[in-house]
C-alpha cells in the first residue's frame, strides 16, 4: 500500500508544523512520504538537523501535519535506508549521518595567531582568544579540575528539586534570587568562611563578573569614578571596572598584601582585593594591614572583597573573610566557579545596606534574575553536604597537582621563585637577575609547542621582572611536568644554553 496517498483532497484541510515550517500545502498530489523525506533530508543537509538530532515522534508530527502516521513512517523509513538516520528504541528516530554531496560544514575558523596574544596590551578579548587557542597542555589559571564535576549528585538533586516543583515554581522568580538558595548561601558562608549574613543580605548573581558589573553602575551613580586596584592584580577584574568607566589606579602588594599607605595615597574611595588568596601572589593580608584598612574604611573607604577561590587551602589555616569584621564597609562576592565549574554562572554577593536596594534594582533591570532551577540545584548540594564532599575530594587532588607543579618548576626552572603555593588553584612563578626575553615572549614561545600559560606582566601596571601565572588544577601531574618542561626548554633557549 503507497501510504504516500494518504493525502487528503480537501486543500483547505491541510496543515503544517513549526519543526522545520513544514506545510503540507507545499507537497504535490500523492507524494507526501517523498516530499517529507525530502525536506528532511535538506534539513539534515544544510545543518539545521545536525548529526545526534532527535527527529519528533511519528504520531507528534502527524499530528502536527494533519496526515496519517503512515506518511511520518514512511519518510523515516527512507532516511534509515539511506543511512541519514537510525532507528534507537525509545530514544527515538536519530540523525546520524548528512548526505555526503551536501554535508554543511562550519567554515574554518583561524586560530588566533599566537603573536596576535602577546603583541603590545591585552585587548577586552584576550581572554576569549586564549581559551580559543589550540594547545596540548592547559596551565592558564581560572579553572578547577572541570573533569572532577559531581555529575551524579548533580542528577540526583535535579531530580529531586524537579520532583518537588509546582507549576508556579517555572515562572518569573525574585530578582534577588529563589529563596532556598539565598538561604543555603547564607548558612554555606557562616559554615565556611565566618561571615554571618540574614538570607535577605544576599543576592544571587550571575557569577563574579556581573557582580562587578551591577557594582560600577551603582558606585557611579553614588559619585564614585575609581577603584583602586592591587598590583599585581587580576588583569580580568580591571577589565571590568573600567568597561564600567571606573578609573583604577594601582596599589602595590607586597609579602603582607596591599599596602594600605600607598592605598590613601591614591585618594580612590574605593578598593577591590582579594585578601585571602591574594590573585595572583598568593599572599595573605596580614594583621597590621587588616587592622590598617579597617581604619581606612572607617574614615569612609568602602572595600570590594573577591573571595573567589579561598575555599582551596592546603598548608595553612584558614582565614577569615574581611566581611566578617566590617559588614557595613564590605561587598563582599564570591561564586561556584572555582567550586564546580565556570559554565554554571552561579554567584553571589553581600552589600552594605547602603548599596543593597540599588544593585537589587541593577540585577532586576539587568535580567529579571539568575536562572531559577540552577539555584535549586545548587541549594539542594550546598544543604545536602554534597559540596562539603566535592570540596573534600578536590582539595585533595588538587594539592597533588600543586605538589607536581612545584616539583616540575624546581627541576625545568631551576632559576625561579614560587609564589602563593599554600593556597588557591595556581602558582606565581618570577625569575631572577636579568632575563634575555619578557615573560609574554616565553608565554607565546610555549604556546607555539601547545602549552598555554599566562605572563605575570598581564596582571600588572607598573613595570616589574618578568614572571608567569600557572594554573594547576585542571591538569594532569604528567601534563603538568611536560608543561613546564617546555618552559624550560624555552628559558634555555632563550638564555643560549
Amino acid at each position: 500500500m503507497d501510504r504516500s496517498k494518504d493525502r487528503p483532497d480537501d486543500r483547505s484541510k491541510t496543515s503544517g508544523s513549526d519543526f522545520l515550517q513544514l506545510d503540507t500545502a507545499d507537497a504535490p498530489p500523492g507524494g507526501l512520504s517523498d516530499w517529507l523525506a525530502r525536506r528532511l533530508r535538506q534539513a539534515i543537509s544544510d545543518g539545521r538537523l545536525p548529526v545526534g538530532s532527535r527527529l519528533p515522534a511519528t504520531r507528534v508530527l502527524a499530528g502536527e501535519l494533519r496526515v496519517s502516521r503512515g506518511v511520518v513512517t514512511e519518510a523515516y523509513q527512507r532516511l534509515v535506508e539511506d543511512g541519514h538516520a537510525a532507528g534507537r528504541g525509545r530514544s527515538g528516530t536519530i540523525v546520524v549521518a548528512a548526505p555526503p554531496a551536501a554535508a554543511w560544514s562550519p567554515a574554518p575558523v583561524a586560530p588566533p595567531p599566537t603573536s596576535a596574544l602577546f603583541t603590545g596590551p591585552p585587548g577586552a578579548d584576550v581572554f576569549d582568544a586564549m581559551r580559543a587557542a589550540t594547545a596540548r597542555i592547559d596551565l592558564t589559571p581560572g579553572v578547577p579540575d572541570l573533569a572532577a564535576f559531581p555529575r551524579t549528585a548533580w542528577l540526583r538533586a535535579e531530580r529531586s528539586v524537579l520532583t518537588g516543583l509546582s507549576a508556579a515554581d517555572f515562572g518569573y522568580g525574585d530578582p534577588r534570587g529563589a529563596p532556598a538558595l539565598r538561604l543555603a548561601v547564607a548558612n554555606w558562608l557562616a559554615r565556611n568562611r565566618g561571615i554571618r549574613a540574614d538570607p535577605d543580605e544576599v543576592v544571587i548573581v550571575s557569577g563574579t563578573a556581573q557582580t562587578l558589573t551591577l557594582l560600577t553602575r551603582v558606585l557611579r551613580r553614588d559619585g564614585i569614578r575609581e577603584v583602586a586596584v592591587e598590583d599585581p592584580g587580576s588583569l580580568g577584574v580591571r577589565q571590568h571596572l573600567r568597561d564600567g568607566a571606573l578609573d583604577t589606579p594601582a596599589v602595590p602588594v607586597d609579602s603582607d598584601g596591599v599596602r594600605v599607605d600607598a592605598l590613601r595615597a591614591t585618594g580612590a574611595p574605593a578598593v577591590l582585593l582579594t585578601p585571602a588568596h591574594q590573585f595572583p601572589t598568593g599572599v595573605v593580608l596580614g594583621g597590621e594591614r587588616r587592622r590598617e584598612l579597617m581604619a581606612w574604611a572607617a574614615d569612609g573607604g568602602l572595600v570590594i572583597e573577591d573571595d573567589y577561590d579561598a575555599e582551596h587551602r592546603y598548608d595553612r589555616p584558614p582565614v577569615p573573610a574581611l566581611r566578617s569584621v566590617l559588614a557595613d564597609r564590605v561587598v563582599y562576592t564570591g561564586s561556584v566557579s572555582k567550586l564546580l565549574a565556570p559554565a554554571l554562572r552561579l554567584g553571589w554577593l553581600l552589600a552594605p545596606p547602603k548599596y543593597l536596594d540599588a544593585l537589587v534594582e541593577a540585577k532586576r533591570f539587568a535580567d529579571l534574575g539568575t536562572s531559577v532551577l540552577p539555584q535549586l540545584v545548587l541549594a539542594r548540594l550546598m544543604e545536602s553536604g554534597e559540596l562539603e564532599r566535592h570540596l573534600r575530594l578536590v582539595r585533595r587532588r588538587h594539592r597533588r597537582r600543586r605538589d607536581a607543579t612545584i616539583d616540575a618548576v624546581r627541576t625545568h626552572l631551576p632559576g625561579t621563585v614560587v609564589h602563593g603555593a599554600a593556597a588557591g588553584l595556581h602558582l606565581m612563578v618570577t625569575f631572577k637577575g636579568d632575563c634575555a626575553f619578557t615573560d609574554t615572549r616565553l608565554a607565546a614561545a610555549a604556546l607555539a609547542r601547545g602549552v598555554k600559560v599566562q605572563p605575570l606582566s598581564w596582571h600588572r601596571q607598573r613595570p616589574a621582572a618578568p614572571g608567569l601565572v600557572l594554573g594547576y588544577a585542571a591538569s594532569t601531574p604528567t601534563e603538568i611536568g611536560e608543561g613546564v618542561a617546555v618552559l624550560g626548554e624555552a628559558v634555555r633557549r632563550f638564555s643560549g644554553h
